[in-house]
């Protein structure tokens, strides 16, 4: 990629490494990358993401009109190699629990949605019985087994209290009746995505972390891309058209930054490899990345 060079236009991205600046130095935002990729149930390239999503951040700036976004310190905490399987989970919890110990806020790119385990235990830590989560996603997540499918049943099972989790933009002909009646069967609020259509996102959004927030704990936000639009978001294998437009996922990602009690975010399921020639999907997930931090300059 060659963009042109302009001192007075600086550019995001290419930010310091985590493990290179001073033992205990903090920073406002850690990137972390966790390209999981093997246990998805659809065929997927999502390991290539992580690394898109940088090359991708380097064709915006962190200009936002009456918010600081250039004044916050950004560092990057790398990838986690090979973070699918009992081992490489158990490594990329560790490497999201340092990101988180030394930000305000800790941002993970996937992969696919398996990387949300990760994440939140790693960003919980011994706060799991009071933690919530927040998805905006088109499924429920909620399958047997261990997939891409499956991450939300399997943070329950790890203690997290289902009347804490809030699922956003639940898709219409895309999920089952089994996983629809598990979801109420545990509790979780859910928000369909025709809700969407009649309510304001803010108000949405307000209530969802109330309901996750309410013992206390830790917030973990599930960014995952195919909640929205197929037209604007073509590399998630599993979006469908009349989902959400890129503007309100935007939206939802600046409204999860902005909130203290959000320590995580993660953004799933976008397949850079099969991304379109211009690379929407790619460039919308680097927004969300910008977007989570002009929200955090906004708490």
């Amino acid at each position: 990629m060659s963009l042109s060079v302009d001192p007075r236009w600086p550019r995001a991205g290419s930010w310091p490494s985590l493990a290179e600046l001073p033992d205990g130095q903090q920073v406002d935002l850690a990137l972390i990358g966790l390209p999981t990729w093997r246990t998805s149930l659809s065929p997927t390239g999502a390991h290539a993401t992580p690394g898109a999503v940088r090359e991708a951040l380097q064709r915006y700036s962190l200009h936002v009109p009456e918010l600081a976004v250039e004044a916050l310190r950004f560092a990057d905490a790398g990838d986690v190699a090979e973070p699918d399987g009992p081992e490489g989970e158990r490594r990329a919890i560790d490497a999201v629990r340092e990101a988180v110990s030394r930000s305000r806020l800790t941002v993970a790119v996937g992969g696919d949605n398996s990387l949300t385990v990760p994440t939140a235990l790693g960003a919980w830590g011994d706060d799991v019985a009071t933690a919530g989560l927040v998805t905006l996603d088109a499924h429920h997540d909620l399958r047997d087994g261990v997939s891409n499918g499956s991450p939300v049943r399997r943070l329950v099972e790890a203690g997290l209290g289902g009347r804490r989790i809030v699922q956003i933009g639940i898709a219409d002909f895309a999920n089952s009746a089994a996983y629809a009646l598990r979801a109420q069967e545990y509790g979780i609020t859910v928000i369909p995505r025709d809700d969407l259509h009649r309510r304001p996102i803010d108000d949405v959004m307000a209530e969802a972390l109330e309901v996750a927030g309410a013992a206390g704990g830790p917030i973990h936000v599930d960014l995952d891309v195919d909640v929205c639009d197929r037209s604007v978001a073509p590399g998630c294998p599993a979006s469908v058209p009349g989902g959400l437009p890129a503007w309100e996922l935007r939206r939802f990602a600046r409204l999860a930054g902005a909130d203290s009690r959000v320590r995580s975010i993660d953004i799933a399921e976008v397949d850079a490899t099969a991304d379109t020639p211009d690379q929407r999907t790619v460039r919308l997930a680097a927004l969300l990345v910008l977007e989570a931090a002009a929200g955090l300059a906004s708490r």
